[in-house]
């Protein structure tokens, strides 16, 4: 490793935390919270990530509003929460790691079955997936969401989260904001980029000014959606300068595609299709067999497949530290994303596949990820998320006969 390369596995600081080292356990919905407050199967799920390694666990997805739902089985960040908050955060710090809690609203991707309410978008818009509509939110309902994002940073500074993640990607609504296909408002929060950068500056300056130096804020932004007209990497550079203008956030963790059309612009490799056809209704089966590779997007993997647009990123950020997300499998590439510049690398099928995979990587810098990447672990989404290759989560413990 060159003299100027940081050690990857050496302790360092995000804002005001001290993480042992720099890999952070990405956000990956979990769907162990049925009642929206923790389990013990929340627990140890993120326990053994701790226990494996990481620097830092992601708790995700953490609602801001029983509203801001994507799936079912998610936490609300609610004083109801805390006593099980608290639980999770000290059996991750008595593992070794830190933990964030990703907070974020859904948006357009909020169903109505689940939340009760017409979901919400910048401006009309009709989801491409699940043909719902989406009523325009008003200015006072912005304003309210930013005050969500506030209270349920409050709720994870007093269950003792070492961060919050905010998420701005993926065409939640404050993603959709930003993308000029869904945000067509003639208001101060449309138009130019300038504009539609306005709510997510909003959020972070709000939270900020919640957190002051207690914990640390991180942002998690599409560098471009994969949807022709959408986000794509001139405009979302001139938002993450415009947040790393304001020093509202601490570290940005890059990202790519969306929750709203061809989802596997983000994860990339296998499509698993037959797999999606049979979570759904029957009547949906045939349609998702027929249509579902079209509809999901078949783009093929590669190691580091985010590298090469994050690399922009590098030179437009003073203030604010850069998280490198995508295809990260092994310590070389650890060190890779280092040298190019970057401050921080998530990972998240790789440690879904082996939650142990940073301790085997310090013992041997060597070793490989053995995730394959068929994405089958993107249908456990709705039920209970695990890596279908693992028998202890597919199915439990061994039992005796």
């Amino acid at each position: 490793m060159s003299v100027d390369t940081p050690d990857p596995l050496a302790p360092t600081r995000l804002g005001p935390v001290t993480l042992r080292n720099r890999v952070i356990k990405a956000a990956t919905s979990e769907g162990r919270s049925p009642d929206g407050v923790v389990t013990d199967d929340l627990i140890d799920f993120h326990v053994a990530f701790a226990k494996g390694g990481v620097g830092m666990t992601t708790v995700a997805y953490c609602c801001v509003s029983t509203e801001a739902a994507s799936a079912p089985g998610q936490i609300v960040m609610s004083r109801q929460a805390l006593p099980g908050l608290r639980r999770l955060t000290d059996a991750v710090h008595d593992a070794g790691a830190a933990i964030s809690a990703q907070l974020g609203h859904a948006g357009v991707v909020a169903p109505k079955k689940l939340t009760g309410v017409t979901a919400v978008a910048p401006s009309r818009f009709i989801n491409p997936t699940s043909f719902a509509y989406c009523r325009e939110i008003t200015r006072d309902e912005i304003r309210a969401v930013i005050d969500q994002f506030a209270d349920a940073t409050r709720v994870a500074i007093d269950a003792g989260f070492d961060a919050v993640e905010l998420h701005f990607g993926h065409l939640y609504l404050p993603s959709s904001f930003l993308s000029p296909l869904i945000n067509r408002r003639k208001d101060e929060y449309g138009g130019s980029i300038d504009n539609r950068s306005r709510f997510v500056r909003e959020i972070a300056a709000r939270v900020r000014e919640v957190v002051g130096d207690q914990i640390a804020v991180i942002a998690k932004l599409d560098m471009d959606d994969g949807l022709p007209g959408s986000i794509w990497i001139h405009e979302a550079l001139r938002t993450a300068q415009l947040l790393d203008s304001d020093g509202t956030l601490d570290a940005l963790e890059l990202t790519q595609g969306s929750s709203v059309f061809k989802p596997m612009y983000l994860f990339r490799g296998d499509v698993p299709v037959r797999e999606f056809a049979e979570v759904m209704p029957p009547a949906l089966r045939p349609g998702v067999r027929l249509a579902g590779k079209r509809v999901m997007g078949s783009y093929p993997y590669r190691d580091l497949y985010m590298l090469e647009a994050a690399r922009q990123f590098v030179p437009v950020m003073h203030n604010t530290k850069l998280i490198l997300l995508g295809g990260i499998t092994n310590y070389e590439h650890l060190q890779t994303g280092l040298r190019e510049g970057f401050d921080f690398l998530a990972m998240g099928r790789a440690l879904l596949r082996e939650p142990d995979l940073i301790n085997a990587m310090a013992a041997d810098h060597s070793v490989r990820s053995r995730c394959n990447h068929n994405n089958k672990c993107m249908v456990t989404v709705f039920g209970r998320t695990h890596c279908v290759l693992d028998p202890q989560q597919r199915y439990g413990p061994p039992t005796n006969p």
